[in-house]
């Protein structure tokens, strides 16, 4: 994890350079949170990069920019690159490299292959900023889901600005997008524009994957994803929210705890005893089984608890970090926001974390209302196209606030590549062969026996939920508070864009607009009516979701155990 901050397009006939180079490092600043352990510059006549570093892997030498000694290429890099052993002995020319970064050889592959073809052999997380000062062009690229941030914007001199955050380029540029997961920009003149590299053949419109349940290959495929991104050279740890999917991320990591990944898992682990965190209020509903699994995996076990008031008194702080007023959200991140200040304060600078199940297996409690297999499928491939700008950026940037990567096995592309391409019949929750239909059932039933029977049948329990109910309803009853009926009447001519309807909703958009006034920032948050973490589109699978304001799992009648009362 690290803060990119570059100015690219520069004419080199202004003399403007060195106050530009300032204005860099100042917007670098920024976004230092994200990269508290070094922070380098590269400038000449037409590009800078900044870079803010959290050293992860080399922590020694890896600092960037990273430049290629040979061509005079300069890279940028905020990300992990999983299979960078395999791809450096995959060049087919020698190359000088200078560090044991996971991320320089991008450089090479960049100085051998096209775009497309070296960025789909890349198994990892990233966003990156290429400069080619021999070509005078640039690359810029993320990664396939988006599990990195990465946004553009443009100043009123079409100087191009590209940031990890968007508070780097906001009140400095005129327009600010967010850089499409999956794409890559390349400064051609003639090639200018962004262009799609990832196309797995499961996100193909009207594609329905026909494969079989293959319980062995699901499980070889989720413990390799676990594998390949335990890659780390410094104190790392597992969330453990209570649920399935965290705890058994939690348990295939334990079973790597000796070894070292870089080693071929020969060597000792540099640090053997794993620990695991959860958080909630007291008496959460998700604390209990945490325990549970940290004691039968053998993690030291951290219990972390907030009071309502305490995430009360960081709303302000977790809307600018995450840069958004979406309600599930804030109401997940403040949690997490929180639980990584300690996590942070213990030395732990990597935690291995869960999203993304729900979306691959149909996972949230809404999925039980999908009429058949195919609208299944297609709506978690709505919700995977979606998650950069929901569970993705909450688990970065809440843990990037405090320095602190969170990783994401269920997002490896590898991965994705086995789950997406079964048969989604097999994931509908009435299919399951239990006495009670449950969600996630091929994934619960490939793990069987790997973490105790209560925590890998349990209910699913979103996180906002899972940290305690009176969390929820303690947001509702301070907006009520804070945000009058009048005020809400008027919603519609205060915020006439992505206008909020409930009191909640609009005390968030009032805390964004204080941190981020223009209407380009507005732009870049996701707006749509949800129900459970539903997409719009899948609000017509039941009636009863049209009469809903409320995106928690309990607004799910007759599927939640604690459903909200009607009324």
């Amino acid at each position: 994890m690290c803060g990119i901050v570059t100015i690219l397009g520069l004419d080199p006939s202004r003399s403007d350079a060195p106050a530009l180079r300032r204005q860099a490092l100042a917007l670098s600043r920024k976004i230092r949170h994200r990269g508290p352990d070094w922070s380098g510059i590269f400038s000449d006549e037409r590009a800078i990069l900044a870079h803010e570093r959290l050293s992860i892997v080399d922590v020694e030498h890896g600092a960037q920019p990273l430049v290629d000694r040979q061509t005079g290429t300069v890279l940028a890099v905020n990300g992990e690159i999983y299979n960078h052993q395999a791809l450096r002995h995959g060049l087919a020319r020698p190359h000088e490299f200078q560090t044991r970064s996971d991320c320089e050889v991008i450089l090479y592959l960049y100085d051998e292959q096209s775009p497309r073809e070296f960025l789909n052999r890349m198994n990892g997380i990233f966003g990156f900023v290429l400069y080619d000062p021999a070509r005078q062009t640039y690359l810029i690229a993320r990664d396939p889901i988006g599990v990195i941030p990465l946004y553009v914007g443009w100043d009123r001199h079409e100087h191009l600005y590209v940031a990890s955050e968007m508070k780097a380029l906001a009140g400095h540029c005129e327009r600010i997008r967010e850089f499409p997961p999956g794409h890559f920009y390349l400064g051609h003149e003639a090639e200018r524009g962004f262009q799609r590299y990832y196309e797995p053949a499961w996100a193909a419109p009207d594609h329905v994957p026909a494969g079989e349940y293959d319980a062995n290959a699901l499980r070889a495929a989720l413990e390799g994803a676990v594998h390949r991104q335990l890659m780390c050279d410094v104190p790392y740890g597992v969330l453990i929210s209570g649920g399935v999917d965290s705890s058994l991320v939690a348990s295939i990591a334990a079973k790597y705890r000796d070894g070292r990944v870089e080693d071929g898992d020969a060597g000792p682990s540099w640090w053997p005893r794993i620990h695991s965190f959860a958080v909630g209020l007291d008496g959460a509903p998700d604390l209990a089984p945490a325990r549970r699994v940290a004691e039968a995996i053998g993690a030291i076990h951290h219990e972390i608890h907030f009071t309502v008031q305490e995430g009360l008194d960081a709303l302000s702080d977790v809307i600018y970090h995450l840069e958004t007023f979406d309600i599930t959200t804030i109401r997940a991140s403040t949690p997490m926001y929180l639980m990584m200040r300690k996590i942070r304060a213990m030395g732990i600078k990597m935690v291995l974390s869960g999203e993304g199940a729900d979306e691959i297996f149909g996972g949230y409690l809404y999925f039980h209302k999908a009429p058949d297999g195919a609208e299944l499928h297609a709506e978690s491939v709505r919700k995977l196209q979606k998650l950069h700008l929901y569970d993705c950026a909450r688990a970065n940037k809440a843990g990037a606030a405090w320095g602190v990567e969170v990783r994401v096995p269920f997002l490896d592309r590898e991965f994705l590549d086995v789950a997406m391409a079964m048969n989604p019949d097999h994931k509908l929750p009435r299919n399951a062969p239990r006495p009670r239909p449950i969600e996630k059932y091929p994934l619960r039933h490939a793990f069987t026996g790997a973490i105790p029977d209560e925590v890998l049948w349990r209910q699913k329990e979103q996180f906002s939920d899972g940290v305690g109910y009176s969390w929820i309803d303690g947001l509702k009853a301070h907006a009520e508070r804070e945000v009058s009926d009048a005020m809400l009447r008027g919603a519609a001519e205060r915020f006439p864009v992505k206008t909020p309807e409930t009191k909640e909703a609009y005390l968030y958009r009032q805390l964004f607009e204080h941190h981020f006034p223009s209407a380009t920032a507005v732009n870049c948050v996701p707006w749509e009516r949800s129900v459970a973490c539903s997409t719009e589109t899948a609000l017509r699978w039941d009636a009863a979701f049209a009469k809903m304001a409320d995106p928690s799992g309990r607004a799910v009648l007759g599927v939640h155990d604690q459903a909200y009362a009607k009324g």
